[in-house]
C-alpha cells in the first residue's frame, strides 16, 4: 500500500475544496437571505399577470363581447406568426435595438472613460452626463417630436442655415420610415446613452491601472491597451450594461407611440401589443403577442448570458 506525501506546511487537497464548498454554500445561503424577500415580492407581484397573459391567449376574446369568448388554444400564435405585421413589427424592434445600443456602447464607453480620467470637477461632468436619463422618456419624446415637426420644429432651420439655404424646411421627418427611424433611435441615445456610460464607469474602475501603465511602458498604443487590457477587464460591466439596454430598447414602445403610432411602418413589439389589446380590445391576441414579448426578452437574455461566458458571482473583490 502507498501513500501520497504532502510538503510539510501543505494540506492535502481535499480539506481545501471541502473549506471552499462551505465558504459557496455559506455565500449561497447569505445571498439567499439578502434577496430572497425581494424575489418572494417580484415572484408574487408578476407571476399572476404573467400566468393570466398565457392563459388569455388560448382564447379567442374581445372585450367589448365577453359572450363570444371561444378557447382556441394556440390559433393566436399560429395567427400572429404567420402575420406580415408582426414580421414587420419584429424587424423594426431588432433594428431599433442594434442601431441604439451599439451606438449607446462606443459613445457610453467614451464618456466613461473620460469621466475615469478627469479629475476637476469630476461630480460636475458626472451630473450634466446623467441629465438627459434624468429626464422622464415621454417627456423627451415629446421634445424630440416637436423639434423634428415641420411647424414647430427648429431642426429644419438650423440645417437650412448650416447647408446655406440648400436644405429644404418643408421636410417631414415623420413621412418617411428611413427618417421616423432615424429620429427614434437618436432621441433613444441622447436618453439611454449615460445609463450606458454609468454602468461601464463602474466597469473601469475595476480595471488594475497598473497593468494600463505597464502596456503603456512596453509601448502598446492605445487601442491596444484598449482592446487587450482594459476590454477585457471590464467584460462583465459590459455584459450587463449591454444585457439591461438590449432588453429595454427590445422593449421600446414611449418614443415610436408619440412620434409616429406605427405609422410608415415604423410600428414596434410593444407598440402591436398595445394596439391589439388596448385599441381593438382583442386580449386573446394581445395576450399572445405579449407572451411572445416576454419569451423573446427571455430568449436575449439567455443568449447574452451564455454568449459574454461571464461569471458575475466569481469575482470576490
Amino acid at each position: 500500500m502507498s501513500t501520497v506525501a504532502t510538503a510539510p506546511g501543505h494540506a492535502p487537497d481535499r480539506p481545501r475544496k471541502a473549506a471552499l464548498s462551505e465558504r459557496a454554500r455559506g455565500e449561497r445561503a447569505l445571498g439567499w437571505k439578502l434577496a430572497g424577500p425581494a424575489f418572494v415580492i417580484m415572484v408574487l407581484v408578476t407571476a399572476y399577470p404573467i400566468a393570466q397573459a398565457v392563459w388569455d391567449s388560448f382564447f379567442s376574446f374581445r372585450l367589448t363581447d365577453p359572450a363570444s369568448k371561444k378557447f382556441v388554444f394556440l390559433e393566436n400564435y399560429a395567427t400572429i406568426l404567420t402575420d406580415k405585421l408582426f414580421w414587420l413589427a419584429v424587424g423594426n424592434t431588432v433594428f431599433i435595438t442594434v442601431v441604439t445600443v451599439v451606438v449607446e456602447l462606443v459613445i457610453g464607453l467614451a464618456l466613461a472613460m473620460l469621466m475615469n480620467k478627469v479629475v476637476w470637477p469630476r461630480k460636475t461632468l458626472r451630473t450634466i452626463v446623467l441629465i438627459p436619463y434624468s429626464i422622464i422618456t415621454v417627456v423627451s419624446a415629446f421634445a424630440w417630436f416637436y423639434g423634428f415637426q415641420v411647424s414647430t420644429g427648429f431642426v429644419n432651420h438650423w440645417l437650412e442655415v448650416l447647408t446655406f439655404g440648400a436644405w429644404n424646411t418643408d421636410f417631414n421627418w415623420f413621412g418617411h420610415w428611413w427618417s421616423s427611424m432615424l429620429v427614434i433611435c437618436l432621441s433613444e441615445i441622447w436618453k439611454t446613452t449615460p445609463f450606458m456610460s454609468l454602468l461601464l464607469l463602474s466597469g473601469l474602475a475595476q480595471v488594475d491601472s497598473a497593468m494600463e501603465e505597464a502596456a503603456k511602458v512596453d509601448g502598446a498604443t492605445f487601442w491596444q491597451r484598449l482592446f487587450r487590457v482594459i476590454l477585457p477587464n471590464m467584460k462583465a460591466a459590459i455584459m450587463v450594461a449591454v444585457l439591461f439596454r438590449t432588453l429595454d430598447a427590445f422593449r421600446i414602445f414611449d418614443n415610436v407611440f408619440i412620434m409616429t403610432q406605427g405609422a410608415n411602418n415604423t410600428t414596434t413589439f410593444s407598440l402591436l401589443a398595445y394596439d391589439q389589446t388596448i385599441n381593438r380590445v382583442e386580449i386573446g391576441m394581445g395576450s399572445a403577442i405579449s407572451v411572445l414579448l416576454f419569451l423573446s426578452v427571455l430568449l436575449i437574455a439567455g443568449i447574452f448570458v451564455k454568449g459574454f461566458k461571464v461569471d458575475l458571482t466569481g469575482g470576490r473583490g
